[in-house]
C-alpha cells in the first residue's frame, strides 16, 4: 500500500505500436534491436539483424496496419485505461496519477519518468499490462526501468513497487471468463462450444534454458478460466491453447495457432472459436 497522503505515480507498461504507416519500420527496428526479443550469441550482430528484419517485414506489416485503419490503436487504448485507473484510484481517496510507458514506441519510458519527476511524485507503482510475466515483455520493461534508475539519482531515490504478474488474480480470471461466457451462450449448443486461446509465443529456449515462467503462467491462466466457466455455466467446454507470432527459424512454443486451427477444422466443422491474444 502507498504511504498515507503520498503522491503516487502508477506507471503502466506496454509494448507500443506504430501510430502511422511511416512509423512501422522504426518500430520494428526498436523491437528487434532488443536482445530480449531475439537473443544472439554476438551482441554486435543485434542492430544489423534488427535492421535486416525490419526492412524485410515492413511491407507486410504496413499492409496489416492499413487493414486496421493505418496504425496501431494500442496507445489510445492504453491511455484510456490509464485515465480510468487514475479516476478509480482517486475515487478511493488515493492521490494517484497514471503514466504510460511504451517499450518500443512513443511515449517511451524516458518520457514517462520525466513526467513523474516533474509532477513531484513521491512513490511509484509499476503495473505491466501483460498479465503473464515473460523476460521478453514485462522483464524487458523492468530492465529498462532499472537502467534509467541507475543513470538518474533523482529517479533512483523514489520508492518503487513492481507488480510482476497477475495471471491468476480472481478479478482478471472473472473478467476473462465473463467475456467468453457471453459468446458461449450465444452458440446454438453452448455445451459443445470449443474455446480457443491464442497467446503470443516465445522461443522455446526462453522456457527451457532461461527459465521464463511465461508458458507455465499462460497454461495455468487458461485452466483457471475454464474452471471458472465450468462453475458459472454448469458444464465443461473443450478448449485449446496455442501460440502465435513466431519469428525466425528457431522453435517457438507449440502448438502453433495456425496449425492448431487447421487440426480443429479437420476434426469438425462449425466450431465456435473465441480467440485471445496475450501480446
Amino acid at each position: 500500500m502507498a504511504s498515507v497522503g503520498a503522491k503516487v505515480g502508477v506507471l503502466l507498461l506496454n509494448l507500443g505500436g506504430p501510430e502511422r504507416i511511416q512509423d512501422v519500420g522504426p518500430f520494428l527496428y526498436n523491437l528487434f534491436a532488443d536482445p530480449e526479443i531475439i537473443r544472439l550469441p554476438l551482441p554486435a550482430l543485434q542492430k544489423p539483424l534488427a535492421w535486416l528484419i525490419s526492412s524485410l517485414r515492413s511491407g507486410k506489416s504496413q499492409a496489416a496496419y492499413r487493414s486496421i485503419g493505418g496504425g496501431s490503436p494500442l496507445r489510445r487504448i492504453t491511455e484510456h485505461q490509464a485515465r480510468d485507473l487514475q479516476s478509480a484510484l482517486r475515487q478511493r481517496g488515493i492521490d494517484a496519477t497514471s503514466y504510460v510507458a511504451m517499450r518500443y514506441w512513443h511515449p517511451f519510458t524516458e518520457s514517462a519518468v520525466a513526467d513523474i519527476k516533474a509532477d513531484g511524485i513521491q512513490e511509484v507503482v509499476v503495473l505491466p499490462l501483460y498479465p503473464h510475466f515473460s523476460i521478453s515483455t514485462s522483464g524487458s520493461s523492468f530492465r529498462e526501468l532499472q537502467r534509467l534508475r541507475q543513470a538518474d539519482p533523482g529517479f533512483a531515490r523514489l520508492p518503487i513497487r513492481c507488480i510482476r504478474s497477475y495471471f491468476d488474480d480472481p478479478g482478471y480470471i472473472g473478467a476473462m471468463a465473463g467475456l467468453i461466457a457471453a459468446e458461449i451462450q450465444a452458440c446454438p449448443d453452448p455445451a459443445s462450444a470449443h474455446v480457443f486461446f491464442s497467446a503470443h509465443g516465445v522461443p522455446k529456449s526462453y522456457v527451457e534454458e532461461a527459465g521464463d515462467p511465461y508458458q507455465q503462467e499462460i497454461e495455468a491462466c487458461a485452466a483457471l478460466i475454464m474452471q471458472r466457466l465450468e462453475r458459472d455455466l454448469g458444464h465443461a467446454n473443450p478448449y485449446t491453447l496455442a501460440y502465435q507470432s513466431r519469428v525466425g527459424p528457431v522453435e517457438w512454443l507449440r502448438p502453433y495457432t495456425d496449425e492448431a486451427l487447421h487440426d480443429l477444422g479437420a476434426q469438425a466443422s462449425g466450431i465456435w472459436w473465441w480467440c485471445r491474444s496475450a501480446s
